[in-house]
């Protein structure tokens, strides 16, 4: 397909800005369901005429269902699939399985793209959702030129990258810190970016706030990698900036110049950094300043400029026939649409009939409009005459019949569905599992008593005496994040443990899953799914997991809510990963060679959140204190798990007998969002 400039649209006025600097597509949400919850979104009713306008300008739809849904929100989310597909939008962007299920059943017609929510960062993730039928996949923005081309060769479904906009620290769909601070949920559409305020880690400030990224001077670079399609961040900026950075990419595509300057006035923070794209990952930190917001009111009213009247970026053909007897007719195309109109009939010539040289000097006249003559052909045998009022009116009367023809909208057809989710039947007693960060955390007294323990498949392959111990109880924890660069590398250690007898993996990322379908073993998934509603526990077990570990950021209420047949389980104790990043704030403080792999980073009241480095690779920011659910009331599940990092081999030992007996811990703890609502 011909590359791509999809522009952000989170109002009328960003919509129009977008349009007519010439976006190719555009993507907005609807007033729910979307990840940018707060702004100012499309109406329903507004849903079908913003689509018909778009494509009036030629111009793709894609709407954003990208957040994870609760059992309650179940008919609320039907109601808004079907507004959608009778709109006759292009796409749908989503990240919930659920609703993943939903559009692919019940509108099969509608293409589906897989958000960046997802956290797609390496091969086994594209082919994920690549035989899950999907369309696209919005690629992680942590990813490198030469990585997103690595993933290109092996897979063959649309990729779609990030080009300019902010930057989330975390991977998308991966970061808990807005809502385990705030109570206000990333993953549901309205985080409080917690993560722009003063953190500090080795005396660097602001050591959780990126400078946004723009890849725009890469842009035919990452063309050539095989990006389909460059989406330009932020819904929740100003017409401005969308015009700028839509103008910005469309020269930058066409290999012109295009100003750089006037692009990092209309907002950046502390500049832009392409850190990502080129592999250099260093000085990507900063933060929006006085100056930024100056410079800002400097350079709106110039870019207002840019989308305040129609531009002419629709080519049209146009065939007019000229006829003595009965009317003449001008047949205009565009894209794939047609239209003729009739007029007034040729008269004698005094001098010369109407030829193509005559036509187009009132024909081309399409100010006003989206369109541009691009080529015109005249028949007229007889050397007829159309005086230039039958022209001219024969050209307005074509470019509004032309621009109808393109701006209808055709309803996505709709096949019997719902949802056949059978009832939860809970175990007498939930099995405790232990995940372990290292070999040294596992004692014989906690294996004891564990029904299974999870371990990173790097201390299994250190320790291979595990595997014969535990044998089927033993699970091999793959990294939650493996960018192509060291993706083979896992692949090679997930053989390897095979072979040796390893009969399960652990999965915080669908790429896991993949792989060990691949390897014919059993896999089972962690909270990083971010599993919030029963049609989600449905649908991977349908794509094979074992069993679930559901997302932390659903209240026990809720929890008890799910149905399926699938096992399910919670954390009952551990650090939360509230962040999985791939640039750490550690080693941009101080680098990685006097590291060992653990340091902290402080808020403004002086919590401490500790860093766990994985392999230099990506780091976990845990939270501050430990989730402990001892004493408290639980939802019935097939397992508990216990999520150990920091802890010492005692101390683990300790915090299972707490929760085997179901006691209060005396230490700091949280009960997490189990006990309080998120929005």
């Amino acid at each position: 397909m011909k590359a791509e400039i999809l522009a952000p649209a989170g109002g009328q006025e960003q919509l129009l800005a977008a349009v007519r600097c010439g976006a190719d597509a555009v993507y907005l949400g609807t007033k729910g369901f979307n990840a940018r919850r707060n702004a100012e979104n499309f109406e329903d009713v507004d849903l079908e005429s913003t689509v018909r306008f778009c494509h009036g300008h030629g111009v793709r739809v894609h709407v954003t269902v990208n957040t994870l849904v609760t059992d309650r929100e179940m008919p609320l989310l039907e109601e808004t699939a079907d507004r959608i597909a009778t709109a006759g939008a292009d796409a749908v962007i989503v990240q919930d399985p659920a609703v993943m299920k939903l559009f692919a059943a019940k509108y099969p017609s509608l293409p589906i793209h897989a958000s960046t929510q997802c956290a797609v960062h390496n091969t086994d993730g594209v082919r994920f959702f690549q035989d899950l039928g999907v369309s696209r996949v919005v690629l992680a923005r942590e990813l490198s030129l030469k990585e997103i081309e690595a993933i290109r060769r092996q897979t063959s479904v649309e990729l779609e990258a990030f080009v300019h906009g902010a930057l989330c620290m975390s991977l998308s769909g991966g970061c808990y810190l807005s809502s385990l601070i705030g109570g206000r949920s990333g993953n549901r559409g309205l985080c409080a970016q917690p993560c722009r305020l003063n953190f500090t880690c080795e005396g660097k400030a602001y050591a959780l706030s990126l400078k946004d990224l723009s890849h725009i001077g890469q842009i035919r670079q990452l063309a050539e990698a095989g990006v389909s399609s460059f989406k330009i961040e932020g819904r929740m900026k100003r017409p401005e900036y969308v015009a700028a950075a839509v103008t910005a990419c469309r020269k930058a595509l066409a290999g012109e110049p295009y100003d750089a300057e006037t692009l990092r006035a209309v907002f950046s923070r502390s500049g832009f950094t392409d850190g990502y794209a080129t592999g250099r990952r260093k000085d990507m930190f900063g933060f929006r300043g006085k100056e930024d917001v100056v410079a800002a009111a400097s350079v709106f009213k110039g870019l207002q400029q840019l989308y305040d009247k129609e531009t002419a970026r629709l080519p049209v053909s146009m065939r007019l026939c000229v006829e003595k007897e009965g009317a003449s007719a001008l047949t205009l195309a565009c894209l794939d649409k047609a239209a003729t109109v009739q007029g007034a009939c040729g008269i004698a010539a005094q001098q010369q009939g109407t030829d193509e040289e005559q036509a187009a000097k009132f024909l081309k006249k399409c100010g006003g409009t989206p369109f541009y003559l691009a080529a015109l052909q005249v028949d007229n045998p007889q050397g007829l005459m159309l005086p230039p009022s039958a022209l001219n009116d024969l050209r307005r009367r074509g470019l509004e019949a032309l621009g109808q023809a393109l701006s209808h909208t055709q309803a996505h057809a709709s096949v019997p569905f719902s949802f056949d989710l059978p009832s939860y039947t809970p175990p007498r007693k939930a099995a405790l599992w232990m995940r372990f960060e290292s070999f040294e955390q596992l004692s014989e007294q906690s294996a004891s008593i564990a029904d299974r323990l999870i371990l990173p498949a790097r201390e299994i392959l250190r320790h291979p005496e595990l595997i014969g111990l535990y044998a089927s109880r033993l699970t091999a924890e793959l990294p939650a994040l493996a960018f192509p660069e060291t993706e083979e590398n896992i692949r090679q250690t997930a053989r390897e443990l095979v072979e040796k007898g390893v009969q399960s993996f652990w999965a915080e990322n669908v790429y896991a899953l993949h792989l060990g379908k691949q390897l014919d073993v059993q896999v089972y998934g962690g909270a990083g799914l971010n599993i919030t509603n029963s049609a989600a526990l449905q649908a991977y077990g349908e794509w094979g997991l074992k069993a679930a570990t559901v997302s932390f950021e659903l209240s026990m209420g809720k929890i008890g809510e799910l149905g399926t047949s699938l096992p399910r389980g919670y954390i009952a104790y551990g650090r939360l990963p509230v962040m999985r990043v791939r640039n750490c704030p550690a080693k941009a403080a101080r680098g990685c060679t006097s590291c060992q792999g653990r340091s902290t980073l402080t808020d403004r009241t002086g919590a401490s959140f500790p860093l766990l480095c994985y392999d230099r690779q990506f780091t976990s920011v845990l939270n501050s204190v430990p989730l402990h659910i001892g004493g408290k009331a639980q939802a019935p599940v097939d397992f508990k798990l216990l999520y150990f990092t920091l802890e010492t081999e005692e101390e683990c030992l300790r915090i299972a007998r707490e929760i085997l007996a179901d006691r209060e811990s005396a230490l700091p703890r949280t009960g997490g969002l189990y006990y309080r609502s998120v929005k």
